[in-house]
């Protein structure tokens, strides 16, 4: 058997597989996000390993983990967590959502070899400019720092005591080389970091290290469990939907939106705002589009109205013709293709014949026309989508999907039940450096149905997208 440990913002998964791959046992843990100022987003590392335990427990306590032969890891990506010479933890890991280093951002982003080396923008989430505000502001804490992690990776040198990351995770932090998949000694310098700093490498699929035996009699498994490098959350998602290989992609209607591509090549457009990274398999890799608000548009406006979201897309019938009536999903600001952090939301064309079907439509096509434009930018870099499975909770409207279908002119297809995320793709590379099995294990789920492009709706998807692209630069004259 396999566990599969998700380190998320709001909580850690575990899952359990089996041989099959059939999920035998499950438990989450909460967490908490602590925001001391605004724009500030940290979390204690302790509780992440408090949260490890309990939900090994709590699998201990579903079915004996006897027969477990390997643990993955998935993860929140691009979280400083900072630690002295002995591992001691210097200050609460700053997180993924954490705007504080916006300025340092910007600096390293003039810094042309940051895009040539990373191939992507460098972000206020990632995590070279977090040090770079520390330097700056907490320079007591700068001048200890012996090592920096990302979450899973410090998750994972409690389990096995090694310090080590894997490719995909590193991809966001702007110090990886992404086309070399290596630290870049000058992108270190250039940040007051330097490689001794830094985590060993690893392929995702690729033993890390060994649970240490003091856990695995805590928690009833075996000796010699090995952990595998494991993946950012994306990447792991990936695995767990089984894309893993080039003309496959996932689009995820969660709280943010993501359409994620695999690709066998590295090919970086970092001005189209396009995410770049390795992904969690050998010489691989996978561009991503990411909106900020996805379902997190939809819940906003079912907050507004007082409805629950499935009731406001319940009663939507078959899909129609986009109205005048437009929404820009900007409510935090946008990252593909704009990386823009002031950008707000918008209704655009209101008018006395507006109701609350025509405004619930504007959200959920406003979100459809913002995973076009990084469709589009994806597009720009070479990306090529043959497949896409769409995931999330978004997922479960059919009319939104047949929009996207329709926006994007691609059938969507529809798994069966079933949790297919970052835990699941978690376990399944840890069955991965466990077995010595390769990226064959890690297929698609069972199709539950696929939703075809409405072909005589194309055009008008294609019109109000045209329009929606000159309103961002409309509302960016307001803000």
């Amino acid at each position: 058997m396999f566990i599969g440990l998700d380190l998320g913002t709001s909580g850690l998964k575990a899952v359990l597989i089996n041989e099959s791959q059939a999920i035998v046992a499950e438990a989450t843990a909460p967490l908490a996000v602590v925001r001391p100022q605004p724009g500030w987003s940290e979390q204690d590392p302790a509780a992440w390993l408090d949260a490890a335990d309990t939900v090994m427990r709590a699998l201990a306590g579903q079915v004996s983990l006897a027969q477990v032969r390997g643990i993955g890891l998935s993860g929140q990506m691009h979280g400083a967590t900072l630690l002295d010479r002995d591992d001691a933890v210097l200050r609460p890991c700053i997180l993924w959502n954490d705007t504080r280093s916006a300025e340092e951002a910007a600096a390293l982003d003039a810094d042309s070899r940051f895009r040539a080396l990373t191939g992507n923008i460098v972000f206020p989430g990632f995590t070279a400019p977090k040090l770079v505000w520390v330097a700056k502001h907490e320079p007591d804490i700068f001048a200890k720092t012996a090592r920096v992690l990302l979450p899973k990776d410090y998750l994972r040198l409690w389990l096995t005591g090694e310090a080590v990351a894997e490719m995909s995770d590193a991809a966001g932090t702007s110090w990886l080389d992404v086309g070399k998949r290596d630290w870049s000694d000058d992108l270190l310098a250039a940040t007051g970091m330097s490689r001794a700093q830094m985590p060993r490498l690893v392929e995702g699929s690729e033993v890390s290290g060994q649970l240490r035996d003091k856990l695995a009699d805590r928690w009833g498994l075996p000796k010699g469990v090995v952990v595998a490098g494991g993946g950012g959350d994306n990447a792991a998602s990936a695995v767990g939907v089984g894309v893993v290989t080039a003309g496959d992609a996932f689009v995820s209607l969660g709280t943010s939106g993501v359409l994620f591509a695999a690709s066998d090549a590295y090919q970086p457009d970092a001005a189209t705002a396009v995410h770049t990274f390795c992904h969690a398999l050998p010489d691989t890799w996978h561009q991503m589009g990411v909106i900020l608000a996805a379902a997190d548009a939809l819940n906003w406006f079912a907050r507004i109205t007082d409805k629950p979201s499935a009731t406001l897309t319940g009663v939507l019938g078959a899909l129609q013709a986009p109205g005048r009536t437009l929404f820009l999903p900007y409510l935090g600001g946008e990252r593909t293709p704009h990386n823009d952090a002031s950008i707000r939301g918008s209704f655009l064309h209101l008018d006395h014949a507006t109701d609350q079907s025509g405004m619930t439509r504007a959200v959920l096509e406003g979100v459809t026309h913002a995973i076009r434009d990084s469709y589009d930018a994806l597009s720009a870099t070479g990306t090529q989508i043959n497949r896409l499975i769409a995931v999330g909770g978004g997922s479960k409207s059919d009319y939104w999907v047949r929009a996207i279908a329709t926006s994007l002119d691609l059938p969507v297809h529809l798994p069966v039940a079933g949790d297919f995320g970052g835990a699941f793709g978690a376990a399944r590379l840890g069955m991965m450096a466990a077995t010595g099995a390769g990226v064959e294990i890690a297929t698609a789920p069972q199709i539950a149905r696929t939703i075809d492009p409405e072909p005589s709706l194309t055009s008008a998807f294609a019109e109000a997208h045209t329009r929606y692209r000159a309103s961002y630069g409309a509302l960016k004259g307001l803000t």
